[in-house]
């Protein structure tokens, strides 16, 4: 490998490390947590997904007024693969890059959900190719 793909790769892993570190200090990766935002009782942690949601809008609204534009149909597996992911996150109390904050702070029951997230890929994966056929736009991945 090249040495300065390793400084990107080093570099991203000490934001994925740092961002790990906050998102567990702030009570981000506990499925209690997790569980009263998704029964409305405490606002907190809504809040600051809002907010990341406006922030990122406007950082990719400013950028893409630099990059040329690309034509990407909608695929029709969207609204509802966005459920089937929304309810997985509601159940197990993690969304995919939290279930190894939940791991490396020791609660061994993420270990369900990473089996629960290879599973649904892999499922994803069989169901996909023989039955819908569409560009996933994932480069063959």
């Amino acid at each position: 490998m090249r040495q300065p793909i390793i400084k990107q790769y080093l570099f991203y892993a000490f934001l994925g490390l740092a961002m790990g570190f906050v998102v567990a200090r702030i009570g981000f990766a506990d499925y209690d947590e997790l569980h009263r935002m998704f029964i409305l009782a405490d606002l907190r942690m809504l809040y600051s997904f809002a907010g990341a949601v406006v922030l990122s809008m406007l950082i990719l609204a400013l950028w893409s007024k630099k990059m040329p534009k690309q034509n990407k149909i909608f695929q029709p597996g969207t609204i509802p693969g966005s459920m089937l992911f929304g309810f997985g996150w509601a159940i197990s109390g993690a969304c995919p890059s939290l279930v190894f904050v939940q791991l490396g702070s020791g609660r061994l029951a993420a270990i369900f959900t990473l089996l629960g997230i290879y599973l649904g890929v892999l499922l994803h994966k069989k169901i996909h190719a023989r039955y819908f056929r569409w560009d996933t736009g994932s480069c063959g991945v």
